[in-house]
Protein backbone atom coordinates (compact mmCIF):
# COMPACT_ATOMS: atom_id res chain seq x y z
CA UNK A 1 0.00 0.00 0.00
CA UNK A 2 1.51 3.22 -1.18
CA UNK A 3 1.90 5.81 1.95
CA UNK A 4 1.35 9.10 0.73
CA UNK A 5 2.73 11.56 3.33
CA UNK A 6 3.37 15.11 0.82
CA UNK A 7 1.02 17.72 0.55
CA UNK A 8 2.34 18.10 -2.96
CA UNK A 9 1.01 14.85 -4.25
CA UNK A 10 -1.20 15.12 -6.60
CA UNK A 11 -3.67 12.82 -5.65
CA UNK A 12 -3.92 14.27 -2.44
CA UNK A 13 -5.07 17.61 -3.57
CA UNK A 14 -7.31 15.79 -6.40
CA UNK A 15 -8.78 14.56 -2.99
CA UNK A 16 -8.77 17.79 -1.03
CA UNK A 17 -10.30 19.57 -3.71
CA UNK A 18 -13.21 17.05 -3.60
CA UNK A 19 -13.25 17.09 0.37
CA UNK A 20 -13.61 20.88 0.38
CA UNK A 21 -15.26 22.28 -3.26
CA UNK A 22 -18.86 21.74 -4.09
CA UNK A 23 -17.94 23.75 -7.41
CA UNK A 24 -15.49 20.57 -7.74
CA UNK A 25 -17.18 17.75 -6.96
CA UNK A 26 -19.81 19.21 -9.43
CA UNK A 27 -17.45 19.29 -12.18
CA UNK A 28 -15.82 15.85 -12.60
CA UNK A 29 -19.19 14.29 -10.86
CA UNK A 30 -17.27 12.39 -8.05
CA UNK A 31 -17.59 12.99 -4.15
CA UNK A 32 -16.08 11.16 -1.10
CA UNK A 33 -17.30 8.90 1.52
CA UNK A 34 -16.33 9.07 5.32
CA UNK A 35 -16.34 5.94 7.08
CA UNK A 36 -17.12 2.33 6.66
CA UNK A 37 -20.78 2.45 7.25
CA UNK A 38 -21.50 5.20 3.99
CA UNK A 39 -18.94 3.01 2.26
CA UNK A 40 -20.41 -0.53 2.29
CA UNK A 41 -24.16 1.05 1.59
CA UNK A 42 -22.77 2.01 -1.63
CA UNK A 43 -20.92 -1.22 -1.77
CA UNK A 44 -24.61 -2.76 -1.31
CA UNK A 45 -26.62 -0.43 -3.63
CA UNK A 46 -23.92 1.27 -6.35
CA UNK A 47 -20.79 -1.19 -6.47
CA UNK A 48 -17.31 -0.72 -5.49
CA UNK A 49 -15.86 2.82 -4.79
CA UNK A 50 -12.93 3.69 -7.49
CA UNK A 51 -10.55 4.26 -4.59
CA UNK A 52 -10.03 4.10 -0.86
CA UNK A 53 -7.90 5.83 1.48
CA UNK A 54 -6.90 4.69 4.81
CA UNK A 55 -5.71 6.68 7.80
CA UNK A 56 -1.75 5.38 8.51
CA UNK A 57 -2.94 4.87 11.67
CA UNK A 58 -6.14 2.66 10.77
CA UNK A 59 -4.82 0.41 8.97
CA UNK A 60 -4.94 -2.58 11.76
CA UNK A 61 -8.53 -1.03 12.74
CA UNK A 62 -10.87 -4.22 12.57
CA UNK A 63 -13.14 -2.58 10.35
CA UNK A 64 -10.69 -1.62 8.24
CA UNK A 65 -9.15 -5.00 7.20
CA UNK A 66 -12.76 -5.87 6.71
CA UNK A 67 -13.41 -3.64 3.88
CA UNK A 68 -10.13 -4.16 2.24
CA UNK A 69 -10.62 -8.06 2.20
CA UNK A 70 -14.36 -7.28 0.71
CA UNK A 71 -12.26 -5.03 -2.26
CA UNK A 72 -9.26 -6.70 -2.89
CA UNK A 73 -9.05 -5.05 -6.74
CA UNK A 74 -9.93 -1.53 -5.92
CA UNK A 75 -7.20 1.31 -5.84
CA UNK A 76 -5.85 1.57 -2.48
CA UNK A 77 -3.65 4.26 -0.94
CA UNK A 78 -2.40 5.36 2.68
CA UNK A 79 -2.30 9.11 3.92
CA UNK A 80 -0.31 10.26 7.26
CA UNK A 81 -2.40 10.93 9.74
CA UNK A 82 -1.83 15.02 9.21
CA UNK A 83 -3.24 14.47 5.13
CA UNK A 84 -6.02 12.37 6.41
CA UNK A 85 -7.55 14.69 8.59
CA UNK A 86 -6.87 17.43 6.15
CA UNK A 87 -10.02 15.08 4.27
CA UNK A 88 -11.89 14.04 6.94
CA UNK A 89 -15.10 16.39 7.42
CA UNK A 90 -15.41 15.56 11.54
CA UNK A 91 -12.68 16.20 14.32
CA UNK A 92 -12.80 12.22 15.30
CA UNK A 93 -11.80 10.55 11.58
CA UNK A 94 -12.83 6.94 10.89
CA UNK A 95 -9.78 6.89 9.17
CA UNK A 96 -11.15 5.46 6.15
CA UNK A 97 -12.37 6.98 3.04
CA UNK A 98 -13.70 6.37 -0.87
CA UNK A 99 -13.81 8.12 -3.86
CA UNK A 100 -16.86 7.78 -6.02
CA UNK A 101 -18.71 8.48 -8.93
CA UNK A 102 -21.93 11.00 -8.02
CA UNK A 103 -24.56 8.26 -9.06
CA UNK A 104 -27.89 8.88 -10.85
CA UNK A 105 -30.41 6.90 -9.81
CA UNK A 106 -33.56 6.28 -12.65
CA UNK A 107 -36.59 8.00 -11.74
CA UNK A 108 -39.94 5.64 -11.44
CA UNK A 109 -41.87 5.95 -14.89
CA UNK A 110 -44.88 6.55 -12.15
CA UNK A 111 -43.85 8.45 -9.10
CA UNK A 112 -45.85 7.34 -5.84
CA UNK A 113 -43.65 10.09 -3.59
CA UNK A 114 -41.09 12.96 -3.98
CA UNK A 115 -40.04 15.60 -1.93
CA UNK A 116 -39.12 19.31 -3.21
CA UNK A 117 -36.80 21.13 -1.30
CA UNK A 118 -36.15 24.87 -1.63
CA UNK A 119 -33.15 26.87 -0.79
CA UNK A 120 -32.67 24.15 1.94
CA UNK A 121 -28.98 25.61 3.12
CA UNK A 122 -28.25 23.26 6.76
CA UNK A 123 -25.91 20.55 5.59
CA UNK A 124 -27.82 18.73 8.29
CA UNK A 125 -30.98 19.40 7.55
CA UNK A 126 -30.15 18.29 4.41
CA UNK A 127 -28.69 15.16 5.28
CA UNK A 128 -31.53 14.51 7.85
CA UNK A 129 -34.00 15.11 5.52
CA UNK A 130 -32.73 12.89 2.52
CA UNK A 131 -32.56 9.52 5.20
CA UNK A 132 -36.11 10.32 6.53
CA UNK A 133 -37.54 10.41 2.74
CA UNK A 134 -35.01 6.97 1.98
CA UNK A 135 -36.51 5.71 5.51
CA UNK A 136 -39.91 5.97 4.40
CA UNK A 137 -39.70 5.14 1.02
CA UNK A 138 -39.99 8.65 -0.88
CA UNK A 139 -38.67 7.88 -4.46
CA UNK A 140 -36.73 11.26 -5.61
CA UNK A 141 -35.64 14.38 -3.87
CA UNK A 142 -35.67 17.73 -6.23
CA UNK A 143 -33.44 20.21 -5.01
CA UNK A 144 -33.94 23.85 -5.73
CA UNK A 145 -30.83 26.12 -6.82
CA UNK A 146 -29.80 27.41 -3.38
CA UNK A 147 -29.48 23.84 -1.47
CA UNK A 148 -26.84 22.71 -0.08
CA UNK A 149 -24.54 20.55 -1.90
CA UNK A 150 -26.34 17.20 -1.82
CA UNK A 151 -22.59 15.12 -2.05
CA UNK A 152 -20.63 17.51 0.49
CA UNK A 153 -19.15 15.28 3.66
CA UNK A 154 -21.88 16.86 6.22
CA UNK A 155 -24.91 16.09 3.53
CA UNK A 156 -23.20 12.40 2.90
CA UNK A 157 -22.66 11.71 6.40
CA UNK A 158 -26.25 13.25 7.53
CA UNK A 159 -27.97 10.76 4.94
CA UNK A 160 -26.37 7.57 6.33
CA UNK A 161 -26.51 5.83 3.21
CA UNK A 162 -30.07 7.26 1.73
CA UNK A 163 -27.78 9.30 -0.89
CA UNK A 164 -28.02 5.75 -2.65
CA UNK A 165 -31.52 4.56 -2.21
CA UNK A 166 -33.66 7.43 -3.79
CA UNK A 167 -32.94 9.73 -6.87
CA UNK A 168 -31.44 12.87 -6.16
CA UNK A 169 -31.79 15.85 -8.75
CA UNK A 170 -30.19 19.22 -7.66
CA UNK A 171 -30.72 22.51 -9.75
CA UNK A 172 -34.19 21.67 -10.23
CA UNK A 173 -36.87 24.06 -11.23
CA UNK A 174 -39.48 23.24 -8.43
CA UNK A 175 -41.99 25.01 -9.90
CA UNK A 176 -42.16 23.61 -13.02
CA UNK A 177 -41.87 20.06 -11.06
CA UNK A 178 -45.23 20.87 -8.99
CA UNK A 179 -47.17 21.85 -11.95
CA UNK A 180 -46.42 18.79 -14.08
CA UNK A 181 -46.82 16.36 -11.25
CA UNK A 182 -49.58 14.24 -11.43
CA UNK A 183 -51.05 14.30 -8.03
CA UNK A 184 -50.98 16.21 -5.04
CA UNK A 185 -48.45 18.92 -4.19
CA UNK A 186 -49.04 19.59 -0.65
CA UNK A 187 -46.85 22.53 1.13
CA UNK A 188 -46.86 22.83 5.05
CA UNK A 189 -47.68 26.12 6.36
CA UNK A 190 -48.88 27.78 9.85
CA UNK A 191 -51.98 29.26 7.68
CA UNK A 192 -52.79 25.93 5.97
CA UNK A 193 -56.55 25.32 5.59
CA UNK A 194 -56.32 21.50 6.84
CA UNK A 195 -54.34 19.35 9.19
CA UNK A 196 -51.77 17.39 7.35
CA UNK A 197 -53.15 14.09 9.27
CA UNK A 198 -57.07 15.00 7.85
CA UNK A 199 -55.46 14.93 4.15
CA UNK A 200 -55.27 11.57 2.28
CA UNK A 201 -51.98 10.89 1.63
CA UNK A 202 -52.23 7.39 -0.48
CA UNK A 203 -52.10 8.33 -3.44
CA UNK A 204 -49.06 10.19 -5.65
CA UNK A 205 -47.99 13.00 -3.40
CA UNK A 206 -45.38 15.72 -3.27
CA UNK A 207 -43.78 17.28 -0.15
CA UNK A 208 -42.65 21.15 -0.36
CA UNK A 209 -40.28 21.71 2.38
CA UNK A 210 -38.79 25.33 2.36
CA UNK A 211 -36.02 27.51 3.28
CA UNK A 212 -35.08 27.34 7.59
CA UNK A 213 -35.55 30.74 7.72
CA UNK A 214 -37.55 31.95 4.92
CA UNK A 215 -39.93 28.84 4.46
CA UNK A 216 -41.63 28.15 0.96
CA UNK A 217 -41.70 30.78 -1.68
CA UNK A 218 -44.84 32.38 -2.83
CA UNK A 219 -44.57 31.39 -6.10
CA UNK A 220 -43.70 27.62 -4.56
CA UNK A 221 -47.02 27.95 -2.52
CA UNK A 222 -49.38 28.86 -5.50
CA UNK A 223 -48.07 25.82 -7.72
CA UNK A 224 -48.90 23.01 -4.77
CA UNK A 225 -52.80 22.07 -4.25
CA UNK A 226 -52.80 21.97 -0.58
CA UNK A 227 -51.78 23.50 1.97
CA UNK A 228 -51.50 22.36 5.30
CA UNK A 229 -50.65 22.46 8.65
CA UNK A 230 -48.99 20.23 11.05
CA UNK A 231 -50.48 20.24 14.42
CA UNK A 232 -48.61 21.74 17.09
CA UNK A 233 -50.53 21.58 20.60
CA UNK A 234 -47.22 22.29 23.11
CA UNK A 235 -45.57 26.00 23.28
CA UNK A 236 -43.71 26.19 20.22
CA UNK A 237 -45.27 27.13 17.13
CA UNK A 238 -43.26 25.84 14.75
CA UNK A 239 -40.75 23.02 13.35
CA UNK A 240 -37.38 23.08 12.16
CA UNK A 241 -37.39 21.49 8.25
CA UNK A 242 -36.14 18.05 8.87
CA UNK A 243 -38.48 17.54 11.65
CA UNK A 244 -41.70 19.17 9.36
CA UNK A 245 -40.39 16.49 6.65
CA UNK A 246 -40.28 13.45 9.20
CA UNK A 247 -43.80 14.36 9.77
CA UNK A 248 -44.71 14.37 6.52
CA UNK A 249 -43.20 11.23 5.36
CA UNK A 250 -44.56 9.08 8.03
CA UNK A 251 -47.80 10.13 8.18
CA UNK A 252 -47.96 8.84 4.67
CA UNK A 253 -46.30 5.74 5.71
CA UNK A 254 -48.91 5.07 8.34
CA UNK A 255 -52.07 5.98 6.44
CA UNK A 256 -50.77 3.48 3.47
CA UNK A 257 -50.31 0.76 6.65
Amino acid sequence: MKLISSRDNSLFKSLKKLAHSARERRKVGKALLDGDHLIVAHIERIGAPELLAIAHSAQDKPEVRVLLARLPDVALIALSDALFQELAPVDTPSGVLARVAVPELPLPQALQCVVLLEALQDPGNLGAILRSAAAAGVEAAYLSPGCADAWSPKVLRGGMGAHFALAIREGVDLVGVAQTFAGEVVVTSLQGEASLFDLNLSGAVAFVIGNEGAGVSQTLQQAATRRARIPMPGAVESLNAAAAAAVCFFERVRQLQ
